[in-house]
């Protein structure tokens, strides 16, 4: 049964692709749920299924795809729905903001002609009250002298801008949950910043749980409440975001954060992570992070690791795990 608060819970999902030489797993076996009013961050290098997990709450993968497992939306399982009753929850309920808004606005109508559109399919308004509705949004999202944008073109909008249109087109129904995929990556370190800014406001003021994926720590620090940290498409971390960054527990997590720059100490070096990610067709035995890994045993390997419960809300699928919990019980007998 569905928390009351959550308004998604995704449990064991997997998604394969079809090739010619058999099925290629991207995603294995990926659990997490969004609370009403939260920010859950997914974290990862390009590959590791952050994008896919996505598409897949959105029903937007592609033919050659298939999904298993659970993606309940106040509720409703959606993997267990048509096309059809996917549509009615896409850009009404659920909406998501893509990380190129170039390639997501159409560049043939207006922009006013982009952000009206939903509100006359899903709110049912008339084009006349769509047009001052879609102005208020342009106004709320920051871009300034909004009926003159109404009338523009996605080209001649700065990057900037047409996220910004992006999001208004992503909030126009109100949805109840907002995913984010990477929305500021194209942009410059200010416009940025004003983006997050404005995801957080509108948050707030909305209510909505948001999704927000990213390779970028220096982003889930702003934003997160909670983490999710993906590696070659399992979910190998999970933790509420002060956890995670004050005693990070699986080795991937700690590699990307000691990746981070900081910015009080000027000696502090970068340490790459060694080697790369794995493809989906490609895994090693054992723990697919194992050829990468500094603590990597003998039996990491050859056995792909559980969950372990290494604290409070704090999981992570790592044989480091179950050393913990065996030196905390033996600590509590003594």
């Amino acid at each position: 049964m569905q928390d009351q608060n959550s308004v998604l819970e995704v449990e064991g999902l997997g998604v394969r692709f079809r090739t010619e030489e058999g099925d290629v797993p991207a995603v294995q076996g990926a659990s997490f749920s969004v609370q009403r009013g939260e920010v859950l961050c997914i974290v990862g290098e390009s590959g590791c299924g952050k994008s896919i997990t996505s598409l897949s709450v959105m029903g937007l993968l592609p033919d050659s795809a298939k999904a298993e497992g659970s993606i309940r939306f106040d509720g409703n399982d959606l993997l267990a729905m048509s096309q059809e009753e996917i549509r009615q929850i896409r850009g009404n309920e659920v909406s998501m903001i893509f990380q190129e808004p170039m390639t997501s606005l159409n560049p043939v109508f207006t922009v006013g002609f982009q952000v009206m559109e939903p509100l006359v399919i899903h709110r049912k308004l008339s084009k006349r009250e769509a047009y001052e509705e879609a102005v208020r949004l342009l106004e709320q999202v920051g871009i300034p002298d909004p009926r003159k944008r109404m009338e523009q073109y996605p080209h001649e909008l700065s990057g900037g801008m047409r996220q910004r249109v992006m999001i208004a087109i992503a909030l126009s129904c109100q949805p109840k949950l907002l995913i984010a995929d990477e929305p500021t990556t194209a942009l410059d370190v200010t416009i940025q910043a004003q983006i997050l800014d404005l995801i957080l406001k509108l948050k707030e003021e909305t209510g909505m749980g948001v999704v927000l994926i990213t390779h970028d720590m220096g982003v889930v620090a702003e934003t997160a409440d909670r983490v999710v940290v993906m590696y070659a498409g399992k979910v190998v971390e999970e933790a509420d975001a002060e956890t995670l960054f004050q005693d990070p527990k699986h080795p991937y997590t700690k590699g990307l954060l000691r990746s981070m720059p900081s910015v009080d100490d000027e000696t502090y070096a970068l340490e790459p992570i060694p080697g790369k990610l794995p493809k989906p067709g490609e895994m090693p035995q054992g723990c697919p992070f194992h050829p990468r890994c500094d603590d990597a045993m003998d039996r990491c390997r050859v056995e792909s690791p559980r969950v372990f419960t290494v604290g409070p809300g704090h999981t992570s699928r790592c044989w480091l795990g179950e050393e913990e919990k065996q030196n905390h019980a033996g600590k509590s007998v003594g």
